[in-house]
């Protein structure tokens, strides 16, 4: 089986997916379980970013340029499931 080459852009929609889905599950799984341990576990998220936004400011306009991740577990098992089904594509 050759390896196909793709761009930098395909590997970061793959990560971006994969992270959008589990963190989507991870909410609906927060939903579900109730209060304790185990939903902790399964909600609690880290959330690296700019902090605060860098604001610039042009007298004519103010730009706000910023970003947060917010990763739970369930999110990064959902990168890995991407980046396993990417052999496939």
């Amino acid at each position: 089986m050759a390896l196909k080459k793709r761009g930098a852009g395909f590997y970061l929609l793959i990560i971006l997916g994969g992270a959008l889905l589990g963190s989507g599950l991870g909410d609906l799984v927060g939903y579900i379980l109730p209060s304790g341990v185990v939903r902790d576990f399964f909600t609690n998220a880290i959330t690296p970013g700019v902090n605060p936004p860098l604001t610039i400011n042009l007298l004519v306009m103010t730009l706000t340029l910023g970003f947060t991740l917010k990763l739970n577990i369930i999110a990064l098992l959902g990168i890995v499931l991407m980046a396993y089904l990417l052999k496939w594509f």
